[in-house]
C-alpha cells in the first residue's frame, strides 16, 4: 500500500492562509491533492493539519482528515520529518499500513502528477529509501558572489570564479514538491539527502518556492502559461 502525506498547517506567517488561499481560482491545497489523484498509485490521500477550516477544504477536494495534528507539531520549527512521522503513526493506530509514503507539500501547484509517479517507480526498482524532487540550477554554484557592506561583489570560492561553466561540477536543489520514502527509512528518521535518495529531475520552470507575495505572482504566472501551453 502506498499513502499520500500532504502536511498544511494553518499558522503560516509570511503568506496568512496560504494553503486554502485562492490560486488561479482553487484552494492551494486541491493542485496537491488533484496530482496525487491523478497519479493513481495511492490507496489514501491523508492531509496533516491543525485547522479545521484547511481539514475542511481538503475533504470538499477528496482528501481524508482522519486526525488533527497536535499543535506542538504545528509550529513555526517542526521539520517535515516529524509531521511525517507522527502521520504514519496514527495512521498505524488506525489501522491503515503502507510500505511507502509520500510527503507532499500543500503549495505545489506546478506539481505533475507524472512526476509523482514516475518517483514511486524509480523507488520500488531500486535500493533507495527515498525518492524526491529535483531540479538543476541555472548557473554554476561555484562561481556564486557575496557582497560585503557598500555593496561591493567578491567571490565565494575564487578559485573557480575564472573557470568555464562546462569544467565544473553540475549542482542541483531540492524542488519542494514531494518526497517518496519507505516506511522503515521515515520512521528511522533516515535524512533524505543522506546518500540514499534518488532524484526525480524536474524542469526549472516548474519550480517554485512559495514564501513571499511575489513568489505567489510569479506562480501563478508560470501556471497560467503552463496551461496555455498544454491546451495549445
Amino acid at each position: 500500500m502506498t499513502i499520500a502525506i500532504i502536511p498544511a498547517r494553518g499558522g503560516s506567517k509570511r503568506i496568512p492562509r496560504k494553503n486554502i488561499r485562492p490560486f488561479c481560482g482553487r484552494p492551494m491545497i486541491s493542485y496537491a491533492i488533484a496530482a496525487a489523484q491523478a497519479a493513481g498509485c495511492f490507496e489514501h490521500i491523508i492531509v496533516s493539519t491543525d485547522d479545521d477550516e484547511i481539514a475542511a477544504v481538503a475533504r470538499e477536494w477528496g482528501a481524508e482528515t482522519p486526525f488533527l495534528r497536535p499543535a506542538n507539531l504545528a509550529d513555526d520549527h517542526t521539520g517535515t520529518t516529524a509531521v511525517v512521522i507522527d502521520a504514519i503513526q496514527r495512521l498505524e493506530a488506525l489501522g491503515l499500513h503502507a510500505d511507502s509514503y509520500c510527503c507532499i507539500y500543500a503549495t505545489v501547484p506546478l506539481i505533475r502528477a507524472r512526476d509523482l509517479l514516475h518517483a514511486y517507480q524509480r523507488l520500488t526498482a531500486s535500493q533507495a529509501d527515498y525518492a524526491f524532487s529535483a531540479a538543476a540550477f541555472g548557473f554554476p554554484i561555484q562561481r556564486a558572489l557575496q557582497l560585503d557592506a557598500d555593496g561591493c561583489a567578491t567571490p565565494l570560492w575564487p578559485e573557480h570564479i575564472a573557470k568555464r561553466s562546462q569544467d565544473l561540477t553540475p549542482a542541483y536543489q531540492d524542488a519542494g514538491q514531494f518526497y517518496w520514502g519507505r516506511r522503515d527509512a521515515w520512521l528511522g528518521g533516515r535524512g533524505v539527502f543522506d546518500g540514499r535518495g534518488l532524484a526525480q529531475l524536474l524542469p526549472r520552470y516548474r519550480v517554485v518556492d512559495i514564501d513571499t507575495e511575489e513568489d505567489w505572482q510569479l506562480a501563478e504566472l508560470l501556471y497560467q502559461a503552463l496551461q496555455q501551453h498544454d491546451a495549445g
